[in-house]
């Protein structure tokens, strides 16, 4: 299938690949050198905890570089700022959960009905939120329509406008918008922080929302 360079990209994204049902884009990087290639998998799991644990701006550069084990000029070296690390952290678990779905197991892969793996996503985008919340929010609040601008956005609404469409539901593209608006960082953090929902609270009755959308 011939690639459509004005499809949907990841944040990393600058080389399309094909995902079944229009062209999306999706870059991988050249390969780091392997010690490079540890050191970065290190440096990331170890942000992606510490972010999780004490939100983004109570982290510093310093404190990253001691959990992972890594000297603060490679690790300057490498993302610049902490802007930059905070970058690299979303781009990975974004591309985690991209390739959950072009290529994983079912449900969020294929091989499942549209409305299992319609649920399966917000299920999925539910856990990553969780686990970077305050990343994410960073990214989709940093100017007003942030999170409309980037690939990744466009990536997930593709996703679900074509899974709804398969489900036949009335204006695909308007309901993929629905969806997205509940799954936006903001509007979670909302009710995980302000209204103190318990998370399995949340991930039912957003369950039972896509749910609703499909049939």
């Amino acid at each position: 299938m011939a690639a459509d360079s004005s499809g949907p990209q990841s944040g990393s994204s600058k080389t399309p690949i094909d995902i079944s049902f229009r062209n999306l884009s999706v870059e991988y990087s050249p390969p780091l050198r392997a010690d490079a290639a540890r050191n970065r998998v290190k440096v990331l799991a170890a942000a992606a905890g510490l972010f999780s644990e004490r939100g983004v701006e109570k982290v510093t550069m310093d404190d990253v570089a001691a959990a992972a084990g890594v000297g603060k000029g490679t690790l300057y070296r490498r993302f610049g700022d902490k802007s930059g690390l905070a970058t690299a952290l979303l781009d990975h678990l974004e591309t985690e959960l991209q390739e959950g779905i072009l290529s994983g197991p079912p449900p969020l892969g294929g091989g499942a009905s549209p409305a299992e793996r319609l649920i399966a996503f917000t299920v999925a985008y539910l856990e990553f939120l969780r686990d970077s919340l305050d990343v994410v929010l960073l990214s989709q609040t940093s100017t007003t329509g942030a999170r409309f601008r980037t690939g990744a956005h466009a990536f997930w609404r593709r996703h679900c406008e074509y899974l709804l469409e398969q489900c036949h539901t009335p204006a695909p593209g308007i309901a993929a918008d629905v969806l997205l608006a509940g799954l936006s960082a903001e509007q979670v953090q909302h009710w995980l922080v302000e209204r103190n929902l318990p998370f399995d609270h949340l991930v039912d009755a957003l369950t039972q929302v896509t749910r609703s959308l499909t049939t």
